[in-house]
């Protein structure tokens, strides 16, 4: 069993394609039994998905304006929300 430290840094490097199939294994296996980790890694999905989103679409600049972000917190809690 991974400490739930690792199970983070894994879904991290697992959300841009570079977790290993043992690495993955290994998170998934963590994630049926750590529901801390299950919303951690439910959470950075839709964060990823959002961002993603607004990046293909926004002006090109690096940060995120405060009201952009308030956009995008309302969207989040409301994905989270749904689910």
């Amino acid at each position: 069993m991974i400490s739930c430290d690792e199970a983070t840094a894994i879904c991290d490097k697992n959300q841009y394609g570079e977790a290993s199939r043992w690495d993955k294994l290994r998170l998934n296996f963590h994630l049926l039994l750590c529901k801390h980790c299950k919303t951690y890694s439910k959470q950075n999905n839709i964060i990823t998905k959002m961002l993603g989103n607004y990046l293909d679409t926004c002006d090109g600049s690096k940060h995120l304006s405060n009201e952009e972000k308030k956009v995008l917190d309302i969207k989040l809690h409301e994905a989270i929300n749904k689910k």
